[in-house]
């Protein structure tokens, strides 16, 4: 699977945002990012185009099995890593941008290697 950060983050905050509200629209992304709605239409065309969202009629953004798959990973490294981050004494603020930037270039072997870990030190 070859994916762009950008769209792992698009994905992973539609997955975010669907937990908090059932309606998805490309202006809730814009929001909480900070972006223009032009530049999350934009994107939002490329991740349906590739079968990651699904738009309906009234705009509403729902992610596909695929997107679902890409979002969920994402999100549970990003959740874990800041976890860890924050146990070992960093900030949550320096937590929160340090697991974003790591989450989306951390091998799969490494990302379980330290799940693993962790989960062994929570029993």
């Amino acid at each position: 699977m070859n994916i762009h950060e950008s769209s792992e983050d698009y994905l992973e905050r539609i997955l975010i945002l669907h937990e908090e509200q059932d309606k998805v629209i490309a202006l809730d992304i814009a929001n909480s990012f900070g972006y223009s709605k032009a530049s999350i239409s934009r994107a939002m065309k490329k991740l349906r185009e590739n079968d990651y969202i699904t738009i309906s009629t009234d705009g509403n953004i729902e992610l596909t099995s695929k997107g679902i798959k890409v979002a969920k990973k994402i999100y549970e490294r990003h959740k874990l890593l800041t976890e860890m981050f924050e146990r070992i004494g960093v900030t949550k603020e320096i937590a929160l941008k340090d697991a974003c930037k790591i989450e989306h270039d951390l091998s799969d072997e490494t990302f379980e290697a330290i799940k693993a870990h962790i989960n062994k030190n929570n029993n």
